[in-house]
């Protein structure tokens, strides 16, 4: 099956990046002042109206990608309203008919940049109780260590943001390396591998169809 064919991570990383700790410090004792985006700014303001108006638990779905992640949470959190963001119009677009709910749970899908959408929550004060950042793009490239979202600038704000924090992907060094940002954040983590009957990402199903396994990370923040 085609779909199932999906090519394992490859790096030129054997572990750890030996630069993490002193990026991920810089990041935390730095201030970021990157703008905030104009679409992102209005994007989010439609978002957080729906927040402010909101009773129940808050949930975040990052990377959420075409939805399905999104949608099947809403079905694990009925309760709650789950918001998936992710900066691609074009695989939100392909939010499939399908995933739309009416009885079980109830979801959003925002287009922004998460750079931007994290700190404006932050500055909103939104208490998410859980966030879920499933099979984040990896960038498996030594070099590419800052795209990697524990390496990225906005971290810091990942962890203000609170609430219970899970992480999954398909490589395990980048679930290493988030906990042990998490770790310098000052909130140590364990890292375990993960599988279970039902995968919730088109991803998720496609590496596990391949023969990939999955490593997680769970902490409250």
């Amino acid at each position: 099956m085609a779909e199932a064919n999906s090519r394992s991570i490859v790096s030129n990383q054997p572990s750890l990046h030996e630069k993490l700790d002193e990026i991920v410090n810089k990041h935390l004792t730095a201030e970021f002042k990157k703008p905030i985006a104009a679409h992102t700014q209005k994007a989010f303001d439609e978002v957080n109206a729906r927040v402010q108006a909101f009773t129940g638990d808050i949930i975040l779905d990052s990377c959420c990608g075409v939805g399905e992640s999104t949608a099947n949470l809403a079905k694990l959190h009925p309760n709650a309203l789950i918001i998936g963001i992710d900066k691609s119009s074009h695989r939100l677009d392909k939010h499939d008919v399908e995933y739309k709910q009416t009885d079980s749970g109830q979801y959003m899908l925002v287009q922004a940049d998460l750079n931007d959408f994290w700190r404006l929550a932050v500055a909103a004060n939104w208490q998410p109780t859980h966030h879920y950042l499933l099979y984040p793009n990896p960038w498996p490239k030594a070099k590419h260590i800052g795209r990697r979202w524990h390496g990225a600038a906005v971290f810091p704000f990942i962890v203000k943001l609170g609430g219970q924090l899970e992480v999954r992907s398909n490589w395990d060094i980048y679930v290493r390396e988030f906990a042990r940002a998490l770790q310098l954040a000052g909130h140590p983590t364990a890292v375990e591998p993960y599988s279970s009957e039902q995968a919730i990402t088109p991803f998720e199903r496609k590496y596990w169809m391949s023969g990939q396994s999955s490593t997680r990370l769970v902490v409250t923040l």
